[in-house]
C-alpha cells in the first residue's frame, strides 16, 4: 500500500484531500510542509499532498518558497471543498459553546457564524490537532472548527454544519512524487506548472508572456515572489493549459526561454475535472 504524507493531524482538510485523490493509500500526518517533502525524499512516503491556494484565503505562501528546491514533481491536482463544522464534546448544545479553537485561516472564514452566536475564536496551530486536544481534555463549553472527518476520528459531536461564510470555499492541492509522470494523458486537458526568472532587461516579462498569447496558450496562474533576499531578483510561478509536447506550448516555451535566465518545470499532469 502506498503512503501519502500531508501536513497536519488526522482529520485535517489535507487528510480529506488524500482520501479523495487516493482512497486506497495510507495517509501519513506530518508536523510541517518541510517534513512532508522530506518524507518523500527519504522514501518514508510515496507521495506528498500540499495545499497551494484557497479561493478565500489566497495562496499558501510557504509552498511557493519550498516547491522549487523540493526535488518533487506534480503528478495531479486535487480540489477539496472546505466545509467548516463546529465540533464539540458529546452532550454539548450550541448555546453552551463560549469559544472555539481553529487554525488562523479558518477563523475568519466562519466569522459571521461566530459573531451571530457570540462565540470567541481562539487561534490553534492545527484544527484537527485542536479536535484531538478537545477529546483528550474534555473541556466543556469549548468547541473546534474542523472537518466532519475530524469529528469521526475523535468521536466529537457536529453541532453545526457548513458554517463557512462563502459557499465556494475550496482549496487546491498538489499531489507530488519523487518522479515525474509527464507521459500520462488524462480524459480532460493537461496542465503544466513551471517557475522562471526573467532576464534583467526592459519589458522582459511582457515580452516573455507574448509567446503564450500569440500561440493561444491559456495561462491560468502567474505569481511573483522574491528570491535570495533581493528586491530585484524575482521568480515567477505559472500554470498553463497544455502539455510541453503540444506544438503551441512548445513554441510558447521556446519564446519564453529567450527572455529568461532559468526555467524549471515542476509538473505536467491532467487537469482536475473540478477545475471548471
Amino acid at each position: 500500500m502506498k503512503t501519502i504524507a500531508f501536513q497536519g493531524e488526522l482529520g485535517a482538510y489535507s487528510h480529506e484531500a488524500c482520501l479523495s485523490a487516493r482512497p486506497n493509500c495510507k495517509a501519513l500526518p506530518c508536523k510541517s510542509f518541510e517534513e512532508v517533502i522530506s518524507a518523500v525524499n527519504n522514501n518514508v512516503a510515496d507521495l506528498a499532498m500540499l495545499p497551494v491556494e484557497n479561493t478565500t484565503y489566497g495562496r499558501v505562501a510557504d509552498i511557493h518558497r519550498l516547491l522549487p528546491g523540493s526535488g518533487l514533481h506534480i503528478i495531479d491536482e486535487v480540489f477539496t471543498r472546505v466545509k467548516i463544522n463546529l465540533l464539540s464534546l458529546p452532550g454539548e448544545r450550541l448555546e453552551d459553546i463560549e469559544s472555539v479553537e481553529a487554525h488562523l485561516v479558518l477563523l475568519p472564514q466562519a466569522s459571521a457564524f461566530l459573531e451571530e452566536n457570540n462565540i470567541r475564536g481562539i487561534q490553534a496551530v492545527d484544527s484537527a490537532g485542536a479536535a484531538a486536544a478537545l477529546k483528550a481534555s474534555k473541556t466543556m463549553g469549548t468547541g473546534v472548527l474542523a472537518s466532519k472527518l475530524a469529528a469521526e476520528i475523535y468521536d466529537l459531536k457536529v453541532l453545526a454544519e457548513n458554517i463557512e461564510d462563502s459557499d465556494h470555499n475550496t482549496t487546491r492541492f498538489l499531489l507530488m512524487s519523487s518522479r515525474p509522470d509527464d507521459t500520462r494523458r488524462g480524459d480532460t486537458k493537461m496542465m503544466t506548472t513551471f517557475i522562471f526568472q526573467v532576464r534583467n532587461i526592459p519589458a522582459a516579462l511582457y515580452k516573455a508572456m507574448g509567446g503564450f498569447a500569440t500561440n493561444g496558450v491559456n495561462m491560468t496562474k502567474l505569481e511573483s515572489y522574491m528570491v535570495g533576499g533581493s528586491f530585484s531578483a524575482t521568480q515567477f510561478y505559472a500554470d498553463i493549459e497544455g502539455h510541453p509536447d503540444d506544438n503551441n506550448v512548445k513554441l510558447a516555451m521556446d519564446e519564453l526561454s529567450y527572455f529568461t535566465q532559468s526555467i524549471s518545470i515542476l509538473g505536467v499532469y491532467p487537469a482536475s475535472p473540478k477545475r471548471v
